[in-house]
């Protein structure tokens, strides 16, 4: 199948363009009707969506785009698209039948694959999520001087939820140039189109974004064609996004168990009128293709379906051993970084220090986040970063934290090294899709590192109330693939945002609000990122294992000072993954141990070492162990109330004197 000819800004005569895209849009049909009898004689896996009816918009709005350097996410029902684009037709059968030659060697759904390596990103089920990853891979390409632009397919229901809105406002606002195709084909499943939006059309609400729109027939492969290049034309002029509604149709059900008996028998006689590629082989009869011609094509094109079906039938299965790891991936040994100190400083100027050492050393480093910008952020963390380091590299974004996280992951695999900074901890659920099932899973799914860093301004005591106030360290250890750091001092605040910076998986750091203005003390980072992945000792004792995590070593240190006993005290630090090995050596020996935390007892990491404890020491253990910490309620407000809600002095110090018996 052909591949090789121009690309934009060159562009097909309507005589060259139509034997290439009719050959590959019969191809398309014919893989797919070969994935529905493999299906239902159980050799393709999964759910089988198929793109019968939307060959054209596929074919027509991949011509024009360039492997391998344009930015691009496509959908389930674009396989013509995505071997336009480089994917050979082995690659996708395999994909389909998960064996050990998928791209994904069977990790992945067989929709949910791409070739990151070569800038298209993988789909995920929740589809708009999809969008702002390319708005930030085209960013970051632009900002590297890169004449690139973006791709980002979504549907008609797709386009109802809310990071579609986001991603166009991000792209619109910071000048990227991304066409947003929706493929418009009158039902998301089975909800008709007039359940979705009340505009006449889709690309109506271009206006809003200050750019432009256009409606097509997307069953018309060269009209969809003609309508990219015009767009790809129309954003080289102003950098700006566009939005382009193709109309097509899905010829089937949502997937091969779907029958669709809610389409109407009027509706399906008026699509099969519009059928694509019977269209579109009229067209190239029309424009002088001979009927032996266009049959040795169809030919040829069943001829390598075939072969395509028989050598993956063959393929082995995937090995457990190879293809079920690793989740992290590994950060590369170098040299030691250089070292830094600082004398008598605050938690809060740690952060903007670290802030300051890393974008100082890494000219891909970006700082993203709400207000970072002139402000300085909502804790000033960010002090001067913007003054010093500009526009460009300190950006101040819309308030949309979910695409900006997904911003952040695209910009990560076209060279940037985005630092994401959230207002408060608690607006990070707002992205729970992005951080936990895009950026946490990529690299297990897709095989390349995701090196960005999220900065978490997190806990209470300074009277913020329920949505200003949570920490959400135990939600965010849940998901796979995310590294969490939460320091306590100064020294361990810098290395946490050091580290993470380098670390090639995406690194949460948890910045408690109450310490950034009362811990105080010295930095002296040697440069070594190996020794800052380790729990942090305070003191060592026999007659308890005391952990604190976060604020709470404040009222921790203070309870033990108060009891005539020796304590080994520690902060877990490295949240996720959690392996505290040394906590665990020390309950060995002093056989009790407990827990201080500022969230919940069913949303910390408490209970968590709790179980490990018990696991593996249950046999040094002389009491149960013992977690403090507050009532399962949300953070009050009232400071009276939130004093007591928080444990203290007084609550650590009882719990201890009875847990060692003094």
């Amino acid at each position: 199948m052909n591949t090789a000819f121009p690309r934009y800004p060159q562009k097909l005569t309507k005589e060259k363009f139509w034997p290439l895209a009719y050959n590959w849009m019969f191809f398309s049909r014919k893989f797919e009707e070969k994935l529905v009898e493999l299906f239902r004689k159980r050799y393709v896996k999964g759910t089988v969506t198929l793109g019968v009816g939307n060959e054209a918009t596929s074919v027509g709005m991949s011509f024009p785009f360039r492997p391998a350097k344009d930015v691009m996410s496509l959908l389930h029902r674009d396989i013509a698209a995505h071997m336009i684009m480089g994917d050979t037709p082995y690659e996708i059968m395999c994909q389909y039948m998960a064996n050990a030659d998928s791209p994904t060697h069977g990790r992945e759904g067989n929709v949910h694959h791409a070739n990151v390596f070569c800038r298209r990103f993988p789909m995920i089920s929740h589809l708009s999520n999809m969008l702002s990853t390319v708005v930030g891979g085209v960013w970051s390409g632009r900002q590297n001087g890169e004449d690139i632009f973006g791709l980002a397919v979504i549907g008609d229901g797709g386009s109802s939820k809310g990071e579609f809105h986001e991603s166009l406002n991000i792209a619109s606002v910071r000048k990227s140039p991304v066409l947003f195709l929706v493929q418009n084909n009158y039902y998301a499943y089975s909800t008709p189109t007039r359940l979705q939006y009340a505009c006449k059309n889709i690309a109506d609400r271009a206006v809003g974004y200050g750019i432009k729109g256009k409606t097509i027939d997307g069953t018309d492969a060269w009209e969809v064609y003609c309508a990219v290049c015009e767009a790809l034309d129309e954003m080289g002029k102003t950098s700006m996004p566009y939005i382009l509604e193709c109309m097509t149709l899905r010829l089937m059900g949502h997937a091969v168990y779907d029958t669709a008996d809610y389409v109407t028998a009027r509706e399906r006689e008026e699509w099969l009128l519009r059928e694509p590629v019977m269209r579109g082989r009229k067209f190239l009869l029309e424009s002088g293709a001979s009927e032996a011609s266009v049959v040795a094509m169809e030919k040829e094109a069943a001829d390598i379906v075939g072969e395509t079906v028989k050598r993956a039938l063959e393929a082995p299965r995937p090995d457990p051993v190879i293809s079920l790891g690793p989740v992290f991936a590994q950060r590369k040994p170098g040299p030691a970084l250089e070292t830094f100190k600082a004398a008598k400083v605050k938690n809060i100027n740690a952060v903007t220090l670290a802030l300051d050492y890393v974008l100082s050393r890494n000219k891909r480093a970006v700082l993203l986040g709400l207000d970072v910008g002139p402000y300085g952020s909502a804790f000033k963390t960010c002090k001067g970063l913007f003054d010093k380091f500009g526009p460009d590299r300190v950006l101040d974004m819309p308030l949309a934290e979910s695409a900006i996280a997904g911003f952040a992951l695209g910009a990560s695999q076209i060279g940037s090294l985005p630092i994401v900074e959230y207002q408060f901890a608690d607006f990070a659920t707002e992205s729970a899709t992005q951080l936990g099932l895009n950026c946490g899973t990529w690299y297990f799914r897709c095989g390349k590192e995701v090196p960005v860093l999220f900065r978490l301004p997190c806990g209470g005591g300074i009277t913020l109330g329920a949505f200003h106030s949570g920490e959400f360290e135990g939600l965010w250890s849940r998901f796979c693939g995310l590294k969490l750091l939460y320091p306590y001092t100064p020294q361990e605040t810098f290395e946490a945002i050091v580290a993470g910076f380098y670390d090639p998986n995406p690194c949460l750091v948890f910045e408690h609000k109450f310490l950034y203005g009362t811990k105080g003390g010295d930095i002296d980072f040697d440069g070594d990122l190996d020794k800052i992945w380790r729990e942090r000792k305070y003191a060592d004792g026999d007659a308890c294992t005391v952990v604190g995590i976060g604020a709470m070593l404040d009222p921790v240190l203070a309870a033990c000072a108060e009891i005539k006993a020796g304590f080994d005290i520690f902060n877990p630090f490295v949240m996720g993954p959690l392996e505290p090995v040394q906590i665990l050596e020390s309950v060995k020996k002093t056989g009790r141990l407990c827990i201080v935390q500022e969230s919940t007892e069913i949303s910390g990491l408490g209970d968590r070492i709790i179980s490990m404890a018990c696991r593996e020491c249950l046999s040094y253990l002389k009491k149960p162990p013992v977690l403090v910490s507050p009532p399962v309620m949300p953070v009050p407000f009232a400071s009276e109330l939130e004093q007591i809600y928080r444990p203290g002095k007084e609550r650590v110090k009882q719990a201890l004197e009875q847990l060692i018996g003094a």
